[in-house]
């Protein structure tokens, strides 16, 4: 855990790279150094993107429901993400065990522009919100 959380403050952005408004360290910052748990599954959907964008791959590993986790996660040192949209939420709420979240996350790869759009599905494990698989609408 200290080793990631040293990772992430040399190259720690300002603006929160989910897009939700307060600055990193208010919005998925908090999640990624373990302070507080993902209310929503939106919210956690928004942690994983940012997770993405800063390449802090354990944090994903540990936001990943125990069932569909993989062993290793590699992070795409090619790949860039830029911004996230959310496109539609079906549950997921605070007093919700399950939920989906459609989007699409914006990247860079190899200089080039790309979009992946994806429907994930959250559940609750142990109290806390994880991320269960994805589906491609």
């Amino acid at each position: 855990m200290a080793e990631r959380a040293g990772r992430q403050a040399a190259g720690t952005p300002r603006a929160c790279p989910c897009g939700a408004g307060p600055g990193y360290a208010e919005c998925c910052g908090r999640l990624h150094r373990g302070e507080a748990d993902a209310a929503t599954a939106e919210a956690l959907m928004r942690s994983r993107f940012s997770a993405f964008a800063i390449g802090d791959a354990g944090y994903l590993l540990s936001s990943w429901h125990s069932s569909t986790r993989p062993r290793r996660f590699d992070l795409d040192p090619g790949q860039r993400w830029t911004g996230l949209e959310i496109v539609d939420t079906d549950r997921g709420g605070l007093f919700d065990t399950a939920g989906t979240v459609e989007f699409r996350a914006h990247y860079r790869e190899a200089g080039r522009p790309a979009t992946l759009v994806e429907r994930s599905r959250f559940v609750r494990e142990d109290g806390r919100w994880v991320y269960l698989d994805a589906e491609q609408p």
